[in-house]
């Protein structure tokens, strides 16, 4: 079978395009399993994406029983390479629910079971778990159900996009002093939102940083940043050096960032960036913690950034994170600059939930207005 078949990425896109204009009616029977998926966006993209993938790769290969969702079941099809190839670099293109890579990361659904009433994968809520399988039914149907389901999906994450959605308002002053910004950011990194998303806030908050010194200082000549990536992949599996990237002209990373919000650097975390600096070939490394290092590890720690440097010749740096935004807003000739920049990437961002965003702009009012 040929995976390609029909530009899966244009067939998508073009359903988001009729997902904007057209009603997109759920088919009545599962009506209320849609409603619950959708609900639950936030919380499951995983579903979602799992959901969306399976739709459209029905209406490109009607044949295909798309419950056998891996290749060693019975007549499978890889599910998790047609999303990670056609399907997720999509939505996140149109800021759509998405995982890091793929639905199929996530655990409760990459199981070797069918996806039919009996799948032994532990989707939690079960009510949830039931909705889904529902839905996978309804989409194995026919290629005019997996349409239906597939538009009504994509109105759904345009939605959730939409009202994710808050403006705002910047900054209205350029007498700004950095200890402020720095009051302001920990205020924003530290509150309890709960709910999922916060972690990212710090990482933002050192993009924008990069953002405006990469093109400017001399150490960086012929480098560039990388795009931002996902948030919600763990270090191990994560594709990435840091949270942060540096690259060289030839894309081979120059410089990295890993950025622990509530966790002290331990020698399991230095290990990990170590596994990183192996594969990538970084030249130096900074891992940010919010958090002060425990006094067993500290000994610990510096034997193994003394022993990377001489294996590997990478300079590791373990550092404070808000002892560093100090000394990088330093650099920035405009505070103003870092800020307007920030509150762009928070308003902008997808991962991020209402309450962070309604949050800054509290905090821009108290410390700036």
């Amino acid at each position: 079978m040929i995976e390609d078949a029909g530009n899966p990425k244009s067939k998508l896109v073009g359903y988001y395009g009729r997902a904007l204009k057209e009603k997109c009616l759920v088919q009545d029977d599962i009506k209320v399993d849609m409603e619950l998926i959708l609900d639950r966006v936030n919380k499951n993209k995983g579903v979602y994406t799992v959901l969306v993938t399976l739709a459209l790769y029905k209406t490109l290969h009607p044949e295909q029983d798309i419950r056998q969702h891996k290749i060693n079941l019975p007549n499978g099809f890889s599910g998790r390479s047609f999303d990670t190839k056609y399907v997720t670099p999509v939505l996140k293109d149109l800021s759509l629910p998405s995982m890091a890579e793929s639905g199929w990361l996530t655990r409760s659904l990459e199981q070797d079971y069918s996806f039919d009433m009996n799948f032994n994968g532990m989707i939690t809520p079960v009510e949830l778990k039931n909705s889904f399988l529902r839905v996978v039914a309804k989409i194995q149907e026919s290629d005019n159900e997996a349409e239906k389901v597939l538009l009504a999906l994509l109105h759904g994450g345009i939605e959730y996009r939409e009202n994710n959605k808050i403006e705002i308002t910047r900054v209205g002053t350029d007498d700004i002093r950095i200890e402020a910004v720095v009051d302001m950011l920990k205020d924003h990194f530290t509150t309890k939102y709960n709910t999922h998303g916060g972690s990212k806030l710090p990482v933002l908050a050192f993009y924008t940083i990069y953002s405006i010194i990469v093109p400017e200082m001399g150490r960086y000549k012929d480098c560039h940043l990388l795009k931002l990536g996902s948030h919600t992949a763990s270090d191990r599996t994560s594709k990435s050096a840091g949270d942060i990237e540096v690259a060289r002209s030839d894309n081979s990373i120059f410089e990295a960032v890993e950025v622990k919000l509530d966790k002290p650097v331990t020698p399991q975390i230095i290990q990990v960036a170590y596994e990183k600096i192996n594969k990538f070939g970084v030249e130096r490394y900074y891992i940010l913690s919010g958090v002060e290092q425990k006094t067993e590890d500290i000994d610990r720690n510096s034997q193994l950034t003394f022993e990377i440097q001489q294996e590997h010749g990478c300079q590791l740096i373990i550092n404070g994170l808000y002892s560093s935004l100090k000394y990088y807003l330093r650099l920035i000739s405009n505070p103003k600059d870092f800020l307007d920049k920030y509150t762009e990437l928070v308003e902008k961002d997808t991962e991020l939930q209402p309450t962070h965003k309604e949050r800054l702009q509290k905090l821009i009012d108290k410390y700036f207005g």
